[in-house]
């Protein structure tokens, strides 16, 4: 008989790799959690312009503009829509909608 086949062991691997698997999606969790709470609106600005999504964008005097993402800079936003380019600070933005 093969010793690594052997009942109690494959037991006990079965149990290992489900418990490992486990941990693995509270680490996995946990990690998702800490994005959340740490990221900023530039951190999600970036992401919506690698994915070239759509935004409806908010400022702070509240006039609004909405198209397509095209650039995030360290202060600013560049969004196209409607054939306008809407050049904004990041400090001036009061709110974001994105769709995809």
């Amino acid at each position: 008989m093969d010793p690594l086949r052997h009942p109690d062991l494959v037991d006990i691997s079965r149990t290992l790799r489900h418990q490992l698997d486990a941990v693995l999606d509270a680490e996995q969790q946990a990690a998702r959690a800490t994005l959340r709470r740490r990221r900023t609106l530039r951190d999600r600005l970036l992401e919506a312009e690698d994915r070239q999504e759509m935004v409806d964008v908010t400022l702070t005097n509240g006039d609004s503009f909405a198209g397509r993402l095209i650039a995030v800079g360290a202060d600013h936003v560049l969004v196209i829509g409607s054939g306008t380019e809407t050049f904004a600070l990041l400090d001036q933005v009061a709110s974001c909608t994105f769709r995809t």
